[in-house]
């Protein structure tokens, strides 16, 4: 029986990362991995410790959230504080230390094993490819190192565009244009896949499906996005057309997760039937616009509206999404020596 040990930040685990994880897997029989973490970390530790579990199957993934010194300089027993820490963990004999920075030598030496060293960036190698990325780097620019990124942590960067509004407005027609634009991919509207194989004739039962499956599809959508995700409508959209149809809101359907941007198109185009299509008449048209545009209100999304022809609305929206703010995140703490910091590079 061999057994394996790493520990890391993992702020965000990255491509290099995977190839230490995946490497020290099918060198041993049992893999542990400690994720370290501080409260003030730019990306939380429970999230990233959901990460680490999902991209290292098989493995023990543990969490270390305790305030400890993160290099020797801190403190004068670091050391000893560190060999507790991995003890607790790892109970066990430790086989190998693998790690893709110079450190792991001298961790091994207080912990035990044989050090691996393991990847591109350890091996000075690749600088402008794999051996070049960094967790720092990442967090400072996820998008331009969207490579790099395993599906979790992808779907944790993905900006999500939902096309919001009444019958006949659009939404699948602009979705699919901008999914086109931006080189992503678009996720239709389940409502109406929905309504053409079990009827128009909806209750809440139906309803709450539609928004669970609705919900579902976006975050499944955003771990194989590209860097954006657009939406033929979500779960808000759903308790608007349950206003109409019920004569009520449920709570389940506003406690799906929210976009990051929702863009409503008005009802300044005409109404189409195409025989899943129920609210063409003007003044019931205009009332469940009115519902819609209320949902978004009292949600507290951010939300701007776009009408006029197909063209202007698409200029429009994309005028929209490029004033959007990317993602970042802040960047961590870094010092010399051995450092969990540089571990999450």
């Amino acid at each position: 029986m061999t057994r394996g040990f790493l520990l890391g930040k993992f702020m965000p685990p990255h491509a290099g990362h995977q190839l230490l994880i995946d490497s020290a897997r099918a060198m041993v029989d049992e893999l542990t991995i400690l994720v370290c973490w501080l409260p003030d970390d730019p990306i939380p530790g429970p999230l990233r410790l959901q990460w680490m579990r999902e991209l290292a199957p098989g493995c023990r993934v543990i969490g270390h959230d305790a305030i400890v010194p993160q290099s020797p300089e801190d403190a004068p027993d670091f050391w000893p504080i560190w060999r507790a820490i991995v003890a607790a963990a790892h109970p066990e004999p430790i086989d190998y230390v693998f790690a893709g920075e110079a450190y792991g030598l001298r961790l091994a030496h207080e912990i035990g094993g044989v050090f691996v060293p393991i990847g591109a960036r350890v091996m000075a190698a690749d600088p402008d490819g794999l051996g070049g990325v960094s967790a720092s780097a990442v967090r400072a620019d996820p998008w331009g190192n969207w490579r790099w990124l395993p599906a979790p942590v992808r779907a944790h960067f993905t900006q999500t565009i939902v096309l919001h509004g009444v019958e006949s407005t659009g939404k699948s027609f602009l979705a699919e244009k901008l999914a086109a634009h931006f080189d992503t991919i678009w996720i239709p509207e389940y409502g109406r896949a929905h309504a053409e194989t079990h009827g128009v004739e909806m209750d809440e039962a139906d309803l709450l499906l539609i928004g669970q499956a609705q919900s579902a599809m976006i975050e499944a959508g955003k771990r194989i996005a590209t860097r954006r995700l657009f939406v033929d409508t979500d779960s808000l959209m759903t308790a608007a057309w349950a206003d109409m149809m019920i004569g009520r809101r449920p709570d389940a359907l506003l406690t799906h997760p929210k976009a990051d941007l929702y863009i409503l198109l008005e009802p300044d185009v005409a109404w189409v039937d195409d025989g899943t299509r129920i609210y063409g008449d003007d003044p019931v048209r205009a009332r469940f616009a009115g519902i819609s545009q209320s949902v978004l209100e009292q949600s507290g999304v951010r939300w701007a509206s776009v009408g006029g022809d197909w063209n202007a609305r698409f200029e429009r929206a994309v005028a929209l999404i490029e004033s959007m703010a990317l993602p970042k995140t802040s960047q961590a703490k870094t010092s010399q020596g051995f450092d969990l910091s540089q571990e999450s590079e």
